[in-house]
């Protein structure tokens, strides 16, 4: 009977410190990895790609990163949102680690599609509303010249934003500026007349007005658009009128 209860005592302590080797050993490997991690996965290289506007070390600087940061230690998402917030034509980010040593940020750029004048001077848009950049009269010229709504407190870097009663107008904005960009017919945008309560007058290609209604489906009013320029000839000029299908929307000055 002493013999039994002395296995069985040996055995339960076989198994006490197995539970303890297995606990050890685990927290080694854990403990190794977390060292390995410190030590060897440090950022020795920085890529930015994507970039026109602005030089990768500007990025960088925005993203607030460094040589030799350790890549476990950079919040991707966080880091994104300092590179937009920094820097206004910046229309997204991202960053992620390629390891074992180098980190990758990757941005697409925005570029201007309309002006705006507002409090502090001349705005530059992105096709979403996007407010990118603010200077003196010069930036009229440098993108199509929106009127007929007034910006509400607008601040560089941040969406463009008006009184709730020109909300609808806002929303015709973007929704046609993000479809011609789309079309990769933003360049013949000459400006952008939003001061009508149903529809939306703009000048295009240096030859025409065209008049859409205010709330639409503006990718499909720029395809008949597209097409309704290509049966012209190169010298005609007028009026394209895509607020009603029931009759010609060419009209000749």
């Amino acid at each position: 009977m002493a013999a039994r209860r002395n296995n069985r005592g040996r055995r339960r302590n076989r198994g006490r410190f197995g539970f303890l080797y297995v606990l050890l050993s685990f927290l080694l490997i854990v403990a190794a990895l977390v060292v390995g991690s410190v030590v060897f996965f440090r950022a020795d290289r920085i890529t930015v790609t994507g970039q026109e506007r602005y030089t990768a070390d500007e990025i960088i600087a925005a993203a607030q990163v460094e040589t030799g940061d350790n890549l476990f230690r950079i919040s991707a998402s966080r880091t994104a949102r300092k590179i937009m917030s920094a820097l206004p034509y910046v229309r997204s980010a991202s960053v992620r680690p390629a390891f074992p040593n180098e980190l990758v940020i990757t941005v697409t750029e925005s570029r201007a599609a309309a002006s705006i004048q507002g409090e502090g001077g001349w705005f530059l848009l992105d096709a979403r509303g996007k407010l990118v950049e603010l200077g003196s009269e010069l930036l009229r010229s440098k993108a199509a010249q929106v009127t007929g709504i007034t910006p509400l407190t607008p601040t560089v870097g941040t969406p463009l934003a008006v009184a709730e009663e020109e909300q609808t107008k806002l929303d015709a904005l973007t929704g046609l500026l993000t479809a011609l960009e789309g079309h990769e017919m933003l360049p013949e945008l000459t400006s952008v007349d939003l001061s009508a309560s149903n529809t939306v007058s703009f000048g295009f290609a240096g030859r025409f007005t065209v008049k859409m209604p205010l709330s639409c489906d503006f990718d499909y009013k720029v395809r008949a658009l597209e097409y309704v320029v290509s049966q012209l000839e190169e010298n005609e000029t007028g009026l394209i009128d895509l607020t009603r299908t029931d009759r010609n929307s060419f009209i000749p000055y």
